[in-house]
């Protein structure tokens, strides 16, 4: 089973997340795994789709 990349558009057609909000995010180190396709500073990213719904998991509160 081959688990799917998505660019940050897709990201947020999928989750809402918008992709400034996931370039924020990636500076500041908080945000989902993702995989640089191409090595300058302003190369390509993509995400795995299991790696964005893992960190949502993670970041899911309960109300007490």
């Amino acid at each position: 089973m081959t688990d799917e990349f998505l660019t940050p558009r897709e990201v947020y057609a999928a989750f809402g997340i918008a992709p400034q909000t996931l370039a924020n995010y990636r500076w500041q180190g908080i945000g989902p795994a993702y995989v640089k396709v191409s090595p300058s500073k302003y190369g390509r990213v993509r995400y795995r789709r299991s790696a964005v719904e893992k960190w949502l998991d993670a970041c899911t509160a309960q109300a007490a």
